[in-house]
């Protein structure tokens, strides 16, 4: 399930003439038992709510006084979330006669046509306060107090995000907490304007619409509603014309793939920063250091120690915190093992959670490799939103690439891409596109639709910087790896990663370093093993200045690599 909670207003919405239904009160209880959290977001007072409404344990949460106060139902906790009212206001208010006044732990209250003497006391003595009006009803909280900012603490307390949560209400005071949720529904007798914000409006009004919603939820998650939800979507690439096309969490599976250096590491970070500052939490499983440096993302582990179960678990339980999981530190045949104990755990916390809400593996088939029996067992069923990056399709278990409904593929040889997967799936391939690929573009195929067509990746908004620990700490291949032999090749030094490589080239004598110098060993190794076509060019032009002494051509050539490899300084 994508949406696992319900925040809905009191009057007007979930009650009538101050009274819920038994019929709305018998949906609550569905809606609780399917294993969801209701939280309840209220201009009343809590005496007043607990007087009118016995069923208030329904509920996860109460926000009570327009987002003022959180109650904890369980405990009956009373969390003040403004300051309390000043007493010379209320004084003040009570000396010119206005009535009703109702005065709360934050709130104070009273009815039209009294917003005037209101507003006229808040001015003379000078007080940094807010009017709320809700259909007559006139509400002064402290400034910045309303019903999204309760709601936020609310989600807060029970590990929530805002996006895998339906709001529902009717009137003015509830415009901000229902555009903070991830699908605002307005009840069949909402004001206008609430209907105009609204994703859905209901064909019934008050606690019948409330059932109506609750029904819709339990019956398909709203799957017909969430890709029209724009905040629900994120930009994965932008047709010829530039108008971005959009995926939700639950389209179903991606793959990326490509030739190395086809630029599939910045069409993946240019989504992954596109995930993050949507506001959804995504986990990246990097096995070989290249997205240290996503912003918003914490990263877990390094090249000495992989990150741990239980502190993955612990950091994704916060929904706006999103995680890379740094495996440098497994070999090729341990990470098939991590993976299979980590996919298990992360459905599990979004069968509680609806998150990660994206799931992204580089490097899949090293993590899913084509003969791995234990591919099927261990891939999550709850994971309709999960980024698979490669090199080729084929290489990848097919059980894996079943759940995969859109293909991007990068550089030359994209249509064999494409070709590949649909051959794995069973599916039948397109008829080959027929243009060059360029740099910043790709080919993007819809399983369902059948449709390929030529779009451009989304850009990082920071390029990449290459600060990949892969490069710096990490254990290349051999074919990867510099060989320091030497112009009669009576040297063997081979050289694993960028540190190794600047150790190895301090301690060799002069003859050796400037034999591979002069015929352009360091900047071809870099532009060709290292993927790094910036710093082979500014290597390169050290390797072509005849006036540098060998300690001076070491220098330039140490710092160039250290300024973009912060692990190899």
């Amino acid at each position: 399930m994508y949406f696992v909670a319900l925040a809905t207003d009191y009057d007007g919405t979930l009650a009538e003439d101050g009274r819920v239904a038994e019929e709305t009160i018998a949906a609550l209880h569905s809606f609780r038992q399917s294993g969801r959290k209701l939280i309840l977001v209220t201009g009343r007072e809590l005496p007043d709510l607990k007087r009118v409404f016995p069923h208030l344990d329904l509920f996860d949460a109460a926000v009570v006084e327009n987002g003022a106060v959180l109650v904890d139902p369980a405990t009956g906790e009373e969390i003040p979330l403004g300051d309390a009212a000043p007493l010379l206001f209320v004084e003040e208010l009570r000396r010119r006669r206005v009535a009703p006044l109702s005065v709360g732990r934050s709130i104070v209250a009273t009815w039209e046509p009294n917003e005037r003497v209101v507003l006229d006391t808040i001015r003379e003595l000078g007080l940094e306060l807010q009017i709320v009006f809700n259909k007559g009803a006139v509400m002064v909280l402290p400034a910045g107090i309303n019903k999204a900012s309760g709601l936020a603490a609310a989600l807060a307390r029970l590990r929530l995000s805002p996006l895998n949560v339906v709001g529902i209400g009717d009137a003015e005071n509830d415009h901000a907490f229902l555009r903070s949720c991830g699908c605002a529904v307005a009840v069949a007798n909402a004001l206008p304007m609430v209907k105009a914000d609204a994703e859905i409006v209901t064909n019934t009004p008050r606690g019948a619409g409330v059932v109506e919603t609750i029904r819709h939820i339990l019956d398909d998650d709203l799957a017909a509603t969430i890709p029209r939800i724009g905040r629900q979507t994120v930009a994965i690439a932008r047709d010829l014309e530039g108008k971005p096309i959009r995926l939700h969490p639950q389209c179903g599976g991606m793959l990326i793939a490509g030739i190395s250096g086809g630029g599939k590491s910045t069409a993946a970070t240019g989504l992954m920063e596109n995930i993050v500052e949507r506001g959804f939490q995504l986990c990246v499983v990097d096995p070989e250091g290249d997205y240290a440096n996503v912003e918003g993302a914490l990263v877990l582990g390094d090249a000495k120690s992989a990150p741990r179960l239980t502190e993955i678990i612990e950091l994704l339980s916060k929904p706006e915190q999103s995680a890379v999981l740094n495996l440098l530190a497994l070999d090729i045949a341990e990470k098939p093992p991590f993976l299979s104990e980590l996919l298990p755990a992360l459905a599990q916390l979004r069968v509680e959670t609806a998150r990660p809400h994206w799931l992204m593996i580089d490097e899949a088939h090293h993590l899913l490799p084509s003969g791995w029996s234990g591919a099927p067992l261990v891939l999550p069923q709850e994971f309709a939103a999960y980024v698979l990056i490669t090199v080729e399709p084929e290489h990848i278990s097919a059980a894996a690439l079943q759940s995969i409904d859109y293909v991007l593929a990068l550089g030359g040889g994209a249509d064999r891409v494409v070709a590949s997967f649909c051959e794995v799936v069973g599916e039948r391939a397109p008829p080959p596109f027929g243009q060059s690929i360029g740099r910043g573009q790709a080919l993007f195929w819809s399983r369902s639709s059948e449709e390929l067509r030529l779009v451009s990746t989304i850009r990082p908004r920071h390029e990449q910087q290459r600060h990949s620990r892969k490069y710096a700490e990490g254990e290349l291949g051999e074919d990867k790896s510099f060989y320091f032999r030497g112009p009669e090749s009576a040297l063997n030094l081979r050289a694993q990663n960028l540190a190794l490589f600047l150790q190895i080239a301090e301690g060799i004598d002069d003859r050796t370093w400037l034999h591979h110098l002069r015929v352009g060993d360091y900047s071809r190794w870099l532009r060709d093993k290292i993927n790094d076509r910036e710093l082979a060019d500014e290597v390169a032009t050290t390797e072509n200045d005849q006036n540098l002494t060998p300690s001076e051509s070491r220098n330039r050539v140490k710092r160039a690599i250290e300024s973009r490899y912060t692990g190899s300084a």
